[in-house]
């Protein structure tokens, strides 16, 4: 393939991207004006890659836009690390779930940012802004605390350079804060938010550690500040972390 064929196919693999990444949580469907609007790309090429997409299912119609297709969500499951991590983490989540009733989470780290592959929503648990697949920054909670904790240390050193910003007045934006409590992580491997991913929420996180020990994922758990231990819960959110990490080696 000659340099300028190498170039035009990037620049269409960019502009595909930009649209399937355009759409965002309760969207239903988008025209094309407003996906131009969100990704940048001439209404024309929106029109005509949208097309593309609609012919291989990856979007389809409703109404006068178009939506997510579910041929998206067949490749989705088709990621096999994360599916595997979460169909074998999958009983103790349930069982950290039915024992606290509180939220329970399974997350991974993807440049300064978690991604959730699962949650279990607790019926004594507060609504929370996390969704399977959705996005969160790593030094706001304790699942990304957990992480980074047991990450190399230029994983943490990219977090802090791109920008500890506050998601609530509590979060730490403080980058020797951050480092301490990152050291305090690695001693007893459990990693805290006391409302620093949202007011009146808390959450307790330990890390699935690989056989060299580095974090693969993390898990936690979430509730309301004035209804759930920390100390309490945290044992077993440690013990179910344990358990997860030995099934994967």
């Amino acid at each position: 393939m000659c340099p300028a064929d190498r170039n035009e196919a990037a620049s269409t693999a960019a502009r595909l991207t930009a649209l399937l990444t355009a759409f965002r949580p309760g969207d239903e469907a988008l025209g094309v004006s407003e996906l131009s609007r969100r990704t940048g790309v001439s209404k024309s090429s929106v029109h005509r890659l949208t097309t593309q997409l609609l012919a291989g299912g990856l979007l389809e119609r409703e109404g006068g836009g178009v939506r997510l297709g579910l041929k998206l969500f067949e490749i989705g499951q088709l990621a096999t690390r994360q599916r595997g991590l979460v169909d074998a983490a999958r009983p103790y989540l349930a069982d950290l779930r039915e024992a606290t009733r509180n939220t329970v989470h399974l997350a991974v780290l993807e440049g300064t940012e978690v991604v959730y592959l699962d949650i279990l929503r607790g019926p004594d648990a507060p609504t929370l802004p996390s969704r399977v697949g959705g996005r969160f920054p790593a030094h706001a909670t304790a699942v990304g605390k957990a992480i980074l904790a047991h990450s190399p240390e230029s994983v943490v050193d990219n977090v802090i350079a791109a920008g500890l910003a506050r998601v609530s007045r509590r979060t730490i934006a403080a980058p020797g804060l951050l480092r301490r409590q990152l050291a305090s992580v690695r001693e007893d491997c459990l990693a805290y938010d006391r409302e620093e991913s949202g007011v009146g929420v808390v959450c307790v996180a330990s890390p699935l550690l690989a056989p060299g020990g580095a974090a693969v994922a993390a898990v936690s758990i979430s509730g309301w500040t004035n209804r759930m231990r920390l100390d309490r819960v945290a044992p077993a959110v440690r013990t179910a972390a344990l358990t997860i990490s030995r099934t994967l080696h």
